[in-house]
């Protein structure tokens, strides 16, 4: 069975729970089974794996992060989520010089669709760089002035600069 319909289903009761004891009048409880609410709604919307892969990656601690997306299984994430499972993936390939897997991953990531601007600059960043590698000059432009676009705040600015200056030197 699908986890995200336990999860719902689990929320909605902890909803309906909570309204029934705010209607005998127990505002102590309702009260506390408020916060229990509130995560239970928070993990239906977020995979907690994908939460554990983001903090392994954030302590640079690729191993254990590759192990925590190897137990995600795609098909049982939402749409988004979908595109930064790929997105993850890639980035841990890419440090393991995996590139071809790793341009099909931030391909497919682009393509589920990431939900923020710098998210999508990094992805087409990346892809830049393997095209860099594969010596693919005019590809690599390209990615680099998509990458440019969605880096509206200027989050990757320093490293669009260094790809740059790379990609000019071939």
């Amino acid at each position: 069975m699908d986890t995200r319909i336990i999860k719902a289903v689990s929320a909605l009761a902890a909803i309906s729970f909570n309204t029934y004891l705010f209607i005998l009048g127990r505002w102590g409880w309702g009260i506390t089974l408020l916060f229990l609410t509130a995560v239970l709604i928070l993990i239906v919307f977020r995979s907690t794996r994908l939460i554990m892969v983001f903090y392994q990656m954030r302590t640079q601690k690729m191993d254990k992060a590759k192990l925590w997306l190897d137990r995600i299984n795609p098909n049982h994430l939402w749409a988004k989520q979908k595109g930064y499972y790929f997105f993850l993936l890639g980035s841990v390939d890419i440090q393991t010089n995996s590139l071809s897997q790793s341009e099909k991953n931030f391909k497919t990531a682009l393509q589920h669709g990431l939900r923020l601007d710098h998210d999508k600059a990094a992805a087409y960043l990346n892809l830049a760089v393997i095209s860099a590698n594969r010596r693919k000059k005019r590809e690599a432009i390209i990615l680099l002035n998509e990458a440019k676009r969605y880096d509206a705040k200027g989050y990757l600015k320093n490293d669009i600069k260094q790809v740059t200056k790379m990609v000019t030197s071939m």
